[in-house]
């Protein structure tokens, strides 16, 4: 019974390694936790791997669920990288709804933005939980701030009257 359920798990940590890009050849610590005679104490026992390897550790509890076991440097480094890849998705989501808008001056649009949405996170009670519309920013700033787009509709019809004279 236990060993099937260290094989599964073992499985499934092979699969999940795959899908987070971990090598596959590299051996993987895991531990079996088992209950004890105390309740405030556990046991673990290495599975497979070396207590030296590298993390991430992965950890297989009584009823077969996968835990993993990191230093607070590795999490530290991961929330790092979750919080550069949040600012990039945002930066590139915010590029991309100025340029729908067809901006004069794609720059001078960005600076406005980024102060609007600073305006909107100063004026929050909880900034973290704010969920900035970027669209709606933008279109905002277009409404205040026409000068700073083109007016498609305004050069077509010029156009067209003077293809007309």
């Amino acid at each position: 019974m236990i060993e099937k359920k260290i094989q599964n798990a073992i499985d499934k940590i092979n699969i999940l390694s795959k899908k987070i890009g971990l090598d596959e050849n590299r051996e993987k610590t895991i531990l079996n936790l088992e209950d004890t005679d105390t309740p405030n104490r556990k046991l673990l026992t290495l599975q497979s791997g070396d207590w030296e390897n590298e993390e991430p550790w992965f950890m297989v509890d009584k009823d077969g669920k996968i835990h993993t076991i990191l230093s607070l440097d590795m999490l530290l480094n991961i929330i790092k990288s979750l919080r550069v890849a949040q600012e990039e998705n945002f930066n590139l989501k915010l590029e991309k709804s100025i340029w729908q808008n067809v901006p004069i001056d794609f720059q001078d649009v960005w600076v406005v933005a980024m102060d609007e949405i600073k305006k909107q996170l100063k004026n929050s009670k909880n900034a973290r939980s704010l969920n900035i519309d970027i669209d709606r920013v933008v279109k905002d700033i277009k409404k205040k701030h026409p000068n700073l787009f083109l007016n498609i509709d305004k050069y077509l019809f010029q156009t067209n009257q003077e293809d007309t004279i």
